[in-house]
């Protein structure tokens, strides 16, 4: 398990995002309030924000916070090479 994967993948990719509150999922304002949280980094789980929560409750907890769609296709790239470093050294 890799904790806050998504999170940490987009912190990654974008170096802005690190030491602020990072949820993956869309910004309420574009879903009419109606998305769900994938994830949050721990600077964002310090407001009570977790996966699965409603990306209306994250903002009210968290308005600060920057909000970040998921890109799975990218997230399973990442997991790919990450599961063949891990390959490489087991069986």
């Amino acid at each position: 398990d890799m904790d806050a994967f998504f999170a940490s993948v987009e912190e990654r990719d974008h170096p802005e995002f690190r030491g602020h509150p990072l949820v993956i999922a869309r910004h309420p304002s574009d879903t009419g309030g109606r998305g769900v949280v994938t994830t949050a980094n721990y600077e964002a789980r310090k407001f009570g924000i977790h996966s699965a929560m409603s990306a209306q409750k994250a903002y009210e907890l968290c308005p600060q916070a920057i909000f970040k769609p998921g890109d799975h296709h990218k997230y399973s790239d990442i997991s790919k090479q990450v599961r063949e470093v891990f390959y490489r050294y087991t069986d």
